[in-house]
């Protein structure tokens, strides 16, 4: 499914007609790549809402400029430093042609039937979020499954575990040992569990002392 956005061509520039845009409830963005930049203008709540979708982040957009469609990504965007308030966005014309280069989001499957989970009484910690991956845009996917169904405990899935989608490849700053997840036991009960275990060495240590200091019963006499 296709993620759409609308926007209209920006007549004015300037620090000042962004700050009119913004108070008109308004976003001033661009568009570059393949020929000249074009500035824009979206409307704010529509783009604030897009924002919140995962999607809207990992995918090829359709870019309604007045009327004529282009493929986008998003490349970037400024928020209000305290105010929930989109101050800027970029986005970047796709040419079906050229790879992109794109984070994908992870989506982590099966972690609640792990054995290092169900039996080990482990957690799992998510290394990674997302992979940075190239690939053509026809191939790009919205998100990549992590299969965490096998993982044992003390054990780690690694990208070169990670079935990536057909015509996807990672970006070379990945390396195969990286670790993705894990699943350990929790530092609170291995802090508890060597608690205890010296708890009871100091109590044997007593008990055995306790039982060298105590003073020999006599032997009873036999009667003639």
């Amino acid at each position: 499914m296709t993620v759409e956005i609308s926007a209209s061509k920006r007549q004015v520039q300037g620090t000042g007609a962004s700050r009119r845009l913004r108070k008109a409830n308004l976003v001033p963005g661009v568009v570059y790549g393949s020929g000249e930049a074009t500035m824009i203008e979206l409307d704010h709540n529509a783009l604030y809402f897009a924002l919140r979708k995962e999607a809207f982040h990992a995918s090829i957009l359709s870019l309604d400029l007045d009327g004529k469609k282009e493929s986008v990504l998003l490349r970037d965007f400024q928020m209000h430093p305290f105010r929930q308030q989109v101050q800027h966005i970029d986005f970047q014309r796709v040419d079906a042609k050229k790879k992109v280069h794109m984070q994908v989001p992870l989506h982590f499957a099966n972690g609640e039937i792990a054995p290092g989970v169900k039996t080990g009484g482990g957690i799992i910690t998510h290394v990674l979020a997302d992979l940075d991956v190239i690939c053509l845009p026809a191939d790009l996917p919205t998100s990549i499954e992590v299969d965490l169904g096998g993982l044992e405990l003390g054990h780690s899935i690694h990208i070169a575990d990670v079935k990536l989608p057909k015509g996807v490849e990672l970006a070379h700053h990945h390396h195969a040992v990286d670790a993705v997840a894990t699943v350990q036991v929790p530092r609170g009960a291995v802090e508890a569990a060597a608690d205890a275990a010296a708890d009871a060495a100091v109590a044997e240590a007593a008990a055995a002392a306790s039982a060298a200091a105590a003073p020999a019963t006599a032997a009873p006499v036999a009667k003639k």
